[in-house]
């Protein structure tokens, strides 16, 4: 079978590798503005777009293809990713302390089939100083992930509840279950 990643993240690719050990990785040019009612619809529907962008320019060469989005939300606050250290500063600050929701939304298309799912995790942030902040966006890259954190960093969380793929961009279980549920699997 022929498997399309739509998604340039390096997590993604590397959780990916768990259930197919090959697959091609494409970026898509979908607009990721976008606010639901919920976390849970705004993630569904940033995947979804991902993934008929996707399907729009590799449908005939690929037999399954699977794009994902994620976002952290606090307090009716969404964080997706910073656009600079600055930002990523604010967001960590934000954070601290607190306990936070990651919603991740996955859409697969498979044999004309077509299904998109949303996975939450919640996450509890250690409290920061301001120089452990400013270290922690120093000796880490954190311009591509949503809330300015990588929870396999092992530096800013002190305890999760849900699926741990998830926070890092992928829900394992959940792509896995929906795969099954449209034959892919």
């Amino acid at each position: 079978m022929k498997v399309l990643l739509a998604s340039e993240s390096p997590r993604r690719r590397e959780l990916l590798k768990a259930i197919f050990p090959a697959f091609d990785v494409c970026k898509t040019h979908a607009n990721e503005c976008y606010k639901g009612r919920s976390p849970e619809d705004t993630v569904k529907e940033i995947a979804k777009r991902k993934l008929r962008a996707a399907c729009y320019e590799n449908q005939s060469n690929y037999d399954l293809i699977i794009a994902a989005d994620t976002l952290v939300y606090c307090d009716g606050r969404y964080l997706g990713k910073p656009l600079d250290n600055s930002e990523a500063f604010q967001m960590l600050t934000y954070l601290a302390g607190k306990t936070h929701s990651v919603y991740s939304g996955i859409a697969a298309s498979y044999m004309n089939s077509e299904v998109i799912v949303a996975e939450k995790s919640e996450v509890i942030f250690h409290n920061l100083t301001d120089k452990e902040i400013e270290e922690y966006i120093y000796s880490h890259n954190l311009l591509d992930k949503a809330g300015a954190y990588a929870i396999q960093d092992g530096v800013v969380v002190c305890g999760f509840s849900g699926e741990y793929s998830n926070i890092m961009g992928l829900p394992l279980n959940a792509l896995r279950n929906m795969l099954i549920k449209i034959g892919a699997l």
